[in-house]
């Protein structure tokens, strides 16, 4: 890992920005530890090869009431095997890879971690470790302002999903504690992969249009067709979990060696990284 964040009280580090400034980012997602430790670190360590802009791990939280059965299923299978907090901090230090890393968990987790109450020194500890950001799903805009306080302390973004319903006063306030990129939500309901991408993807990017920070699209994109319909839209990136989760699934259930898993989620990723470049270029001109 890069060196992490200072921690002096400035402006939250610029990885993330920096990871959407030359085109469309690639933003996949696995959570950390699943199925084991040691099989995770090259998992992870692939999706980076494969053309990773940004990573987001999932730190796994018994009642993940954002998460569909693939991701809820993963994270069962990390807890199973030992992840910790603790674990989760050994896991980002010891990761070979040159991306900035996003933390996605629940806030029970944050607040309850370390000798005191409070957000405060799990994000300490996050910008210790190497971390960059965070997105925290049962974190409304409107409570948040300890945790925004502690990441701007400590150098780290802090993410907020919208999703296509979020409006009005909750809207404006994720606007003004927003850093690093928003999650743009393309669908209702819970994370997992799709056969077909959200027609109101366009419509929650207009909403957004004018914010000053990237957006990404995450919920339901599966194939590099679908990243490329994504940027087409207008977003910044693409997020992809449950497509990736599901690889790792199946390895499991087919007791593939970790090595094989990784090389097919190091082409998944290459694939969807191409999507999304494709994309941003420009259409070829129909033929008369």
């Amino acid at each position: 890992m890069s060196p992490p964040p200072s921690g002096d009280g400035t402006e939250p580090a610029d990885e993330l920005a920096a990871a959407f400034a030359d085109g469309p980012a690639f933003v996949p997602y696995l959570v950390a530890g699943d199925p084991d430790y040691e099989s995770s670190l090259q998992y992870v360590e692939a999706l980076a090869r494969g053309g990773a802009d940004v990573i987001e791990l999932g730190l796994p939280f018994s009642e993940p009431i954002a998460e569909g059965p693939t991701i809820q299923s993963a994270i069962v299978r990390s807890l199973e095997a030992g992840m910790s907090p603790e674990r989760f901090f050994a896991f980002v230090e010891e990761l070979d890879v040159d991306v900035p890393l996003v933390c996605m968990t629940y806030y029970n987790l944050l607040y309850q971690y370390g000798a005191e109450e409070g957000s405060r020194p799990f994000v300490e500890r996050a910008a210790e470790a190497g971390i960059a950001g965070f997105v925290v799903p049962d974190l409304p805009a409107e409570e948040a302002g300890p945790l925004r306080a502690a990441c701007d302390e400590f150098g780290l973004d802090l993410i907020f999903i919208v999703a296509p319903t979020t409006r009005g006063e909750r809207l404006e306030r994720t606007r003004e504690r927003v850093s690093g990129y928003v999650y743009v939500q393309a669908r209702l309901g819970t994370t997992g992969a799709r056969e077909e991408v959200s027609d109101r993807t366009e419509s929650s990017l207009e909403r957004i249009d004018d914010w000053d920070v990237p957006k990404a699209v995450g919920f339901g994109i599966k194939t590099g067709d679908h990243a490329e319909r994504i940027v087409r839209a207008g977003a910044d990136g693409v997020i992809v979990g449950s497509a990736l989760v599901d690889v790792v699934a199946e390895g499991v259930e087919e007791g593939r060696p970790a090595a094989e898993t990784a090389a097919i989620l190091e082409e998944r990723a290459t694939e969807l990284k191409r999507g999304a470049l494709r994309g941003a270029s420009e259409p070829e001109a129909e033929q008369p």
